[in-house]
């Protein structure tokens, strides 16, 4: 059998489904999509497969930004979502990796239409200062959709995550285990903050609580 190209791009978002599904930050059904920017200008790859719970490094195909594929085979469930991650990369070229999930309780924001608050002190650590906004809900990959999540990457352009309205959540960072990680923090994050309002609410931080936190990382040079 002839060799897969790119396999550490493979074994990445091997590696990020796993880490979504030791950390329990996936949905029961283990619905999920991801997928790593190539080094060729308008290539990505994406997850074949609508589970990503037993992801092997087959199960990812190089499509381009418009839906084309170049390598591998793809449903027409996968089909379906090529736009709702290239409008990312488009839009962000910073950024290398994106994942789709249904995080249940991050979801459940995304179900009542609320931000998922900026209370949880491990997004100051990810650079997030605001609350995660929400992309108003199209069919799944949709040129509407895919038009609502780019409104909200314009609207927040320093933002690294969006709700996607009645679906799930969509997170994106340097690659796909930062990623991985940033979901995880964001279910965690939304977990704590409905136990939060059984005690009262969630509080605000102080003014200026990312340039202190910054300021304490850089003195153990931590960069998360």
């Amino acid at each position: 059998m002839a060799a897969l190209s790119y396999s550490s791009e493979r074994e990445q978002l091997v590696q990020a489904a796993r880490r979504l599904d030791s950390a329990g930050v996936l949905s029961h059904s283990g619905h999920g999509n991801m997928s790593v920017r190539l080094p060729e200008p308008g290539l990505m790859l994406l997850t074949s497969v609508s589970h990503i719970v037993h992801l092997t490094q087959e199960q990812s195909v190089v499509v381009t930004f418009d839906g084309e594929i170049v390598e591998g085979a793809v449903d027409p469930t996968t089909r379906e979502i090529v736009g709702m991650h290239a409008c990312v990369y488009r839009e962000r070229d910073d950024v290398r990796s994106v994942i789709h999930t249904h995080s249940p309780r991050a979801t459940s924001f995304a179900l009542a239409h609320l931000p998922l608050p900026c209370v949880y002190e491990a997004f100051l650590r990810f650079g997030i200062t605001e609350d995660v906004p929400v992309a108003k809900w199209a069919p799944r990959g949709s040129p509407e959709a895919v038009a609502y999540i780019v409104e909200q990457l314009k609207a927040h352009p320093t933002t690294s995550a969006l709700l996607l309205a009645n679906h799930g959540i969509l997170a994106f960072s340097s690659d796909p285990l930062a990623t991985a990680q940033l979901i995880t923090i964001m279910e965690e994050s939304a977990q704590l903050t409905l136990d939060a309002r059984t005690l009262g609410g969630e509080k605000p931080f102080p003014e200026g609580a990312l340039e202190r936190e910054r300021a304490h990382m850089q003195q153990f040079g931590s960069t998360r």
